[in-house]
């Protein structure tokens, strides 16, 4: 019998230099321009010119995105990036995609959103006619996180290697529950309980401390849309009340609002809205205007940490 290709392909490329990173990432904008495929390139900046340079001329077919910016919260780059360019493209036409969501210099609180990204592409682009290349620098990341690139692609390309193999640990449903850890104990800091006629109490309470804490202008705004959306959520899915906390972290002020509630779809926010879409926006407007958002889950409820850089 004849095995069936799978329509989604989602292979991890590991790269230990410059000349092994465009020897698996140039070939594969080539063959995808060359068949007609629509192509994008999502990865950091200093990649993302390496390409376009080794490109040359080609590079005008390809649209190009700096991971560092579009995709500095990974609950984002499913929606915003994936998602914004595979679902515009014409329908039939395989998409290609290289996306680079971790880098040397992610955070360690960062990193287990990003390793929950990778793990739920998959579920994402089940069944799409989509090719996800995303590339691993073997000498600036960790072994853990090269570790886990195994259980979060089907298909990995060794450093030096032109051609895939099957990945013995994939195992994403694994990867999700397992980074759904606690998060860190809050800080000192404003603390409010609220419930479903404090809504408007605790956003402007939450705006009143993040001026306080120095965020202005459109991330304050972003604050209040944040706060609004989680602390509504929570109203209607969490059991009607929850606690608000917001504080100052390391050149972020941090909003996190915790509740009864349980979270049980792991997509959820990382879906584009339609069009006719009335409601069940408030986590992907979230996850577009944060930094980065952390979230726990559990029998005990559901704690929903968001970030907001007080200088970008």
């Amino acid at each position: 019998m004849t095995a069936v290709a799978e329509p989604f392909l989602h292979p991890a490329l590991f790269y230990a230099d410059e000349r092994q990173y465009l020897a698996g990432t140039v070939p594969f904008i080539r063959d995808g321009l060359a068949g007609g495929e629509p192509v994008a390139v999502a990865v950091p900046g200093e990649n993302l010119r390496l390409i376009e340079d080794e490109l040359g001329p080609d590079a005008a077919a390809v649209r190009f995105l700096d991971m560092r910016e579009a995709g500095r919260n990974p609950g984002r780059i499913i929606p915003g990036v994936l998602r914004a360019f595979a679902d515009t493209q014409p329908p039939g036409r395989r998409v290609r995609i290289i996306g680079e969501p971790i880098w040397a210099g992610r955070s360690a609180t960062e990193y287990p959103a990003c390793v929950q990204h990778e793990a739920l592409i998959n579920a994402a682009f089940q069944d799409r006619e989509v090719t996800i290349l995303c590339p691993y620098d073997t000498v600036g990341l960790d072994e853990q996180v090269l570790a886990d690139a195994y259980a979060t692609h089907p298909t990995v390309i060794p450093a030096g290697a032109t051609a895939g193999r099957n990945s013995d640990a994939y195992a994403p449903e694994a990867v999700v529950a397992r980074y759904n850890e606690p998060l860190s104990a809050a800080p000192d800091g404003l603390s409010f309980h609220f419930g479903e006629e404090t809504l408007s109490e605790a956003r402007h309470t939450a705006t009143a401390e993040g001026a306080r804490l120095g965020l202005t202008g459109v991330r304050l705004e972003d604050l209040a849309l944040i706060t609004a959306e989680l602390t509504t959520n929570s109203a209607v899915h969490g059991g009607g009340s929850g606690r608000l906390r917001v504080w100052a972290e390391s050149g972020y002020v941090v909003c996190e609002v915790r509740d009864k509630g349980l979270l049980t779809d792991p997509l959820a926010g990382r879906r584009p809205a339609s069009r006719d879409q009335r409601g069940g926006r408030g986590l992907l407007l979230v996850n577009l205007v944060a930094d980065l958002v952390r979230l726990h889950t559990g029998e005990d409820g559901t704690t929903i940490r968001c970030y907001l850089a007080l200088a970008r």
